[in-house]
């Protein structure tokens, strides 16, 4: 999972209008699969650290929690209906968001732009 976030992190620095979307975005989100949590910290935009917890040290903005399968089926090329978007994942019930969500929603085209960008690492390897 860190690899794919790794991924995340190198095409965002290699998409300009993402940073430009991003350039007044400066937090760290909880990303929680499973129990698992990655915080990802962010800096005008670009994402400065992937960072592999648990850490109760670790301040978040806003968190998605969700599981490896829905996770898996949101990264597919083409998702299906419901895994398509972060909202659908919390409408069908795989998908919880915590935490700031004024946050989020100032965020919001930025930041599921940014978690679809393991989409293109899918169809890559497809």
């Amino acid at each position: 999972m860190i690899d794919t976030f790794k991924h995340i992190q190198q095409s965002l620095e290699a998409t300009p209008h993402l940073l430009r979307l991003g350039c007044l975005f400066s937090e760290t989100v909880l990303i929680e699969i499973e129990g698992s949590e990655y915080y990802l910290s962010f800096d005008k935009g670009l994402i400065v650290s992937v960072v592999e917890g648990p850490s109760r040290k670790t301040p978040w903005r806003f968190a998605l929690r969700t599981d490896a399968e829905a996770l898996e089926k949101f990264w597919q090329a083409r998702p299906e209906p419901g895994f398509h978007d972060i909202f659908g994942l919390v409408k069908i019930g795989r998908g919880r968001i915590d935490g700031d969500i004024l946050s989020l929603v100032k965020n919001l085209r930025f930041f599921k732009e940014v978690l679809t960008l393991a989409r293109a690492k899918k169809e890559l390897a497809a």
